[in-house]
Parts: structure tokens; sequence; C-alpha cells
């Protein structure tokens, strides 16, 4: 029997070696900017699952804390940050308990009066994208002057600007200006090329999805039937003959 646990250890070792999943980090509202106060959630997803993931960050002032860590709480696979403080500046990302990240993600938390909502994810080149100078008490629609790496690119009479058809030029950093409220934050905005990168999805594309479950199957398969094999040679071998493991990794 000790030698079927040792077959079963590696054959569930030889699984993980097979997996292919990749989580995402989500907000909501998808925002890289929040006033204090404000209330956000956070997700790790998967394709088929959200389990095994763990939500992370950093900050000025510590790192690499998890969720529910003296900073908000766990709800499922989600975290949810109820008021949001300056110190909650920082990088977010899921870590899984392998080793393998998720995206990251930079969230900006300000006691000022205005913030700019822009992407949290990297754009790709050719969206069209859209900013929202947003001031924390109503009306939000006010003027406001956008700028860009320091100079000034537009003014909106309604406090939005759309930038059409992205390219790489348009990556840098934003910020907003609302005359008699004051000044957002900067966010970076990313542009990725539409041809060689592709940003983080909201899902795995049918193409890519069906290759990565085939290949899978065929991993599993495999060492399903050299489970059964390997299992059948202990039962049946001499007592004083030797036992041959075999341990298969794959990779996908």
């Amino acid at each position: 029997m000790k030698e079927t646990s040792v077959l079963c250890l590696l054959f569930l070792i030889s699984l993980l070696s097979c997996t292919t999943n990749q989580a995402r980090l989500t907000v909501s509202p998808s925002s890289s900017q929040f006033f204090e106060g404000d209330f956000v959630s956070l997700s790790c997803e998967e394709d088929d699952s959200s389990a095994g993931w763990t939500l992370r960050r950093n900050t000025s002032k510590r790192q690499r804390t998890q969720c529910g860590d003296g900073w908000g709480k766990p709800a499922g696979s989600f975290c949810k940050i109820r008021y949001m403080y300056p110190w909650d500046d920082g990088v977010y990302w899921c870590e899984s308990r392998e080793g393998p990240i998720s995206n990251m993600v930079n969230l900006t938390v300000t006691g000022g009066s205005v913030i700019l909502q822009s992407p949290v994810l990297p754009v790709m080149e050719g969206d069209d994208v859209t900013l929202l100078c947003k001031t924390k008490t109503t009306p939000s629609n006010l003027p406001a002057a956008f700028y860009k790496d320091g100079s000034l690119i537009r003014k909106q009479p309604t406090g939005h600007m759309t930038i059409q058809h992205v390219s790489r030029s348009d990556e840098g950093l934003y910020k907003c200006d609302i005359s008699g409220h004051g000044e957002s934050p900067s966010s970076w905005i990313t542009v990725t090329d539409k041809h060689t990168t592709t940003p983080p999805p909201t899902s795995t594309s049918p193409p890519v999805l069906s290759v990565l479950s085939f290949f899978g199957s065929v991993c599993v398969g495999v060492l399903l039937a050299l489970l059964v094999m390997l299992v059948r040679r202990c039962v049946h071998r001499k007592p004083d003959g030797e036992i041959q493991i075999i341990h298969i990794q794959c990779s996908v």
C-alpha cells in the first residue's frame, strides 16, 4: 500500500504540472483612481474557477499582505474594501500557491475632490478610450481640462474626453483639472500592440481554450493509464522485486 500511495502522490503532482489556468484581477467599479471613502470590490477570476487564488497588495507601509490581513474583507472569490483610505494606494494582484500571478493593477486613493476615471488595464491599439473627470460632490459633469505628460491636450465642456483609435503615441501619464475644485492625481495609460501583444483578456478565446482543453485531456488520460499500469505492476510484483516508479510531467 505504501508503494501505491507514492504512485498516487506522483500522479497528483503530475496533474498540477498540467495546469494551464491563469487568473486575472478585476476591479469594480472599473477605475484606477478612487475618492477616500469609496467602496471597491476586487476579485481573482479564472476561466472556470476562482478557487486557489489569493489577493495581495504592496503599499508604502506593508508588502505582500493578503486580503483580510489588516485590510479588506474576503467574501468568496471577492475582496471588498468598504472604505478606501489614502494609504490603500498601491499595487494589487492575484497569486496562487503554485507561484503564478495575475495582471498587476495600480490603485490610487485621494483625499482631494477630483479624480480621473481611466482604464484599469492596458488598452489595445485601435480601441477608443474614454476619460472621465469627476468631482466628489455633484454635479460631476463639469467642464474639465485634460493633460498628458504635463501638457494640456484638450478642454471639454462636460468633463469627459474620448481618444479615438488609440495608438502607442497616446501612451502616457494623464490627469485632469476642474476649475474651482482642483486637480486629479495622475494615472498611466498603457497601449498594447494589436498585432503582437494581447492585453489581459476578459475570457480565453474559443480556439485557445479548445487547444488547451485537448492537451489537458490527453495529459490526464496518459497519466491515468500509467497509474493503472503501475498499480498492477505493484500488485503482481515479487516480494523481493524492485519497484520502478515513473514520474511523468507534462506542461501545456
